[in-house]
């Protein structure tokens, strides 16, 4: 279970490493979407996957008696997910703006900063 969902987080890894690389803003976004579901996804993955343990300690004992699931990694998707959404939202919202000013999502086009006329600056090594 635990190898199949590495293998699914490794692809969840390249194909928002790959979108990420995209000269498209939509692509971008959906880059960082993809992405921030695969770190979640690891993270509930590094803590351990116990089926149908719940990650509670019954009432009348101070330690667990047996095995529990660990509630940390659960706590901290929920906040990611959160976080996550609320940041893709801005994103979203961002990239609407600035295809209404600019009329393109093609990021190179989008250097309206850059002074027109002159040699442009160098795209790799």
């Amino acid at each position: 279970m635990e190898a199949a969902l590495a293998i699914l987080i490794g692809l969840f890894f390249a194909v928002a490493t790959y979108l990420l690389m995209s000269r498209q803003l939509v692509r971008i976004l959906l880059g960082i979407a993809i992405l921030g579901n695969s770190v979640n996804l690891l993270i509930f993955t590094s803590g351990r996957l116990m089926r149908e343990v719940p990650p509670v300690i019954p009432e009348a004992f101070q330690v667990p008696p047996g095995t529990i699931a660990n509630p940390l990694p659960q706590a901290l998707i929920l906040t990611a997910i959160v976080i996550s959404f609320s940041f893709f939202a801005f994103l979203l919202v961002l990239a609407f703006r600035a295809y209404q000013e600019l009329g393109t999502d093609d990021t190179n086009e989008m250097r309206v900063a850059e002074p027109t006329g002159e040699t442009p600056p160098p795209q790799g090594y």
